[in-house]
């Protein structure tokens, strides 16, 4: 045995062995579920899915076919301290216009489809309006100041 082995505790060789050993004792003493891996692997495919479905909350507008607006669409955001509503309709260009509403003090609010990111600013009542949206997957930001606190709310993609 080496000096650096004695210092070290042991041989590396016997070491292996031995948690060999253990491995084995505790297979057959309390072996691991069946399913677990297939468990576990669907745990972590799903983490933060909860969290997205109850970001975005499809809201419903019972007199929208009434009034013949039947390509609109009104989406609401939440992270629990922060909401944002978003009304899609199609313009005439065939384009969208997003005209939406926020519930606390924020600066900016972004609206990004891949590369390209156009940025507007609410009013002193939170409404603010994008245009001439095109279609594609769809994404909003905005940080919010709650009471001393900046906090970032970014909604998950949805398609236009």
């Amino acid at each position: 045995m080496s000096e650096n082995d004695r210092v070290n505790g042991g041989d590396n060789h016997e070491d292996a062995e031995l948690f060999a050993q253990l491995r084995s004792l505790w297979r057959d003493v309390d072996p691991m579920p069946a399913a677990l891996i297939d468990r576990m692997i669907a745990a972590v495919a799903s983490e933060g899915l909860s969290d997205e479905y109850a970001l975005l909350t499809l809201v419903e507008d019972p007199l929208g076919a009434v009034r013949g607006d039947a390509d609109a669409l009104t989406l609401q955001f939440s992270d629990g301290t922060t909401s944002i509503l978003l009304h899609v309709t199609r313009s005439a260009t065939g384009a969208h216009r997003i005209d939406g509403w926020v519930d606390t003090v924020t600066g900016e609010i972004e609206l990004a489809q891949g590369d390209r990111i156009r940025t507007t600013s609410p009013n002193d009542t939170g409404r603010f309006v994008f245009d001439d949206v095109p279609d594609g997957l769809t994404r909003v930001r905005l940080t919010a100041t709650v009471g001393d606190e900046e906090r970032t709310l970014s909604t998950p993609q949805f398609e236009l």
